[in-house]
């Protein structure tokens, strides 16, 4: 058999270095990347052309790498594609910046995969009005899931008769819509609350906070929002406390109303217990998704009392607002004061016998010696 052994080596390398010559080493980066701003609040249009001579790549994969953040920005976000357009967010109010490489795979690269070279490029909206003219202290809340409400508060630099408007966008518009409920303070409009966004949920919301006041330029506010990463709900509902058999503390709670997701809440437990002589402060239970739960009452105080509150938790949003407390109180008689209210009645008694006898002692005291009780009639 050795023979036949003999041959299989040299073909074997003439073969693999025919498909190492001819596999592709470089490929051409994309061509005329170019930013575009469709008048959206900061969603931008990028796109670009393929490479030159990618239809030669008939055995492989095309594919890009895009990349995109605002100046300022340490981290790139990341998209694999084989599209050539993309529709992405930025904060208008500092420089866009993309970098986009060819990916080329397959059998014409042995599958190895190969690198373009970065291609690069830039959007910046040409500035308006001073920094200090701009709005500060924006602040936004998606309450109970169903309206935003957000605040601002004027720049520094704001002429008197200044007119603010917010404007927002999210995919599903046709085009930018403008706030219809406004906050005002002295007649100016400080803040804005928003209804009906559910279709904006899980995606961006594009907003703009602009002014305008005569012969004043005012730089405009570009942020971009993500809803469930900004909900508040209201405080739980009917906590209940009752106290086992066992002398442990039960609670349990219902779940806010509203349109708050009931598999989308987290809940925290704290409880203070009095004592006798002085309250405690407020002392962490537990965090947990369940709206019921059991603490032991090591001390075995007077008077428990217990307060939850809840927010968004982690497998529906990366954040959130902690809503207010629902708290009660839960007041245990101690055996002291089980032994005290036996006893009183007892003392009692005790008491209006031990006073009637001495009325009685009293009463014959004052009668006359030798008196009889009744008067004998004569004849």
């Amino acid at each position: 058999m050795a023979p036949w052994r003999l041959p299989v080596l040299p073909v074997a390398l003439v073969w693999g270095w025919v498909l190492a010559s001819s596999s592709p080493s470089t490929v051409a980066p994309p061509q005329d990347l170019q930013i575009t701003d469709p008048g959206l609040l900061g969603s931008l249009d990028v796109e670009w052309k393929p490479p030159h001579h990618v239809q030669t790549f008939n055995e492989c994969t095309v594919k890009y790498k895009f990349e995109y953040r605002n100046a300022g920005d340490r981290d790139w976000k990341v998209i694999f594609t084989r599209k050539l357009k993309f529709r992405v967010g930025f904060d208008l109010s500092r420089t866009a910046e993309v970098r986009l490489q060819t990916l080329l795979k397959g059998q014409c690269t042995g599958d190895v995969e190969v690198q373009s070279d970065w291609i690069y490029a830039t959007f910046q909206t040409a500035p308006q009005g001073k920094l200090e003219s701009e709005v500060q202290n924006f602040h936004c809340i998606y309450h109970d899931w169903e309206y935003l409400k957000c605040t601002w508060q004027p720049g520094l630099l704001t002429p008197r008769g200044v007119h603010y408007g917010l404007y927002y966008w999210y995919k599903g518009l046709d085009h930018t819509v403008q706030c219809d409920h406004y906050i005002q303070d002295h007649g100016i409009n400080v803040g804005c609350v928003l209804q009906n966004l559910s279709q904006a949920e899980y995606q961006d919301l594009n907003i703009c906070v602009n002014g305008s006041a005569a012969a004043t330029l005012l730089r405009p506010l570009y942020t971009t929002l993500r809803l469930h990463n900004l909900a508040k709900p209201s405080a739980p509902e009917q906590l209940e406390l009752s106290v086992s058999a066992a002398g442990e503390l039960l609670v349990a709670w219902s779940p806010p109303g509203g349109r708050v997701p009931p598999h989308c809440l987290e809940y925290e437990v704290q409880v203070a217990e009095d004592a006798g002589e002085v309250a405690t402060a407020w002392t962490f239970v537990s965090t947990q998704m369940e709206t019921a739960l059991t603490i032991s009452r090591a001390n075995q105080s007077h008077v428990s009392c217990v307060r939850v509150r809840g927010r968004t938790n982690i497998f529906c949003a990366d954040q959130g607002f902690w809503s207010e407390w629902t708290q009660d109180c839960f007041s245990v008689s101690r055996k002291e004061d089980k032994r005290l209210f036996i006893l009183i009645p007892v003392i009692l008694s005790l008491s209006i016998s031990l006073i009637i006898f001495m009325l009685i002692g009293q009463c014959k005291k004052r009668s006359p010696a030798g008196k009889p009780l009744h008067a004998s009639v004569g004849y």
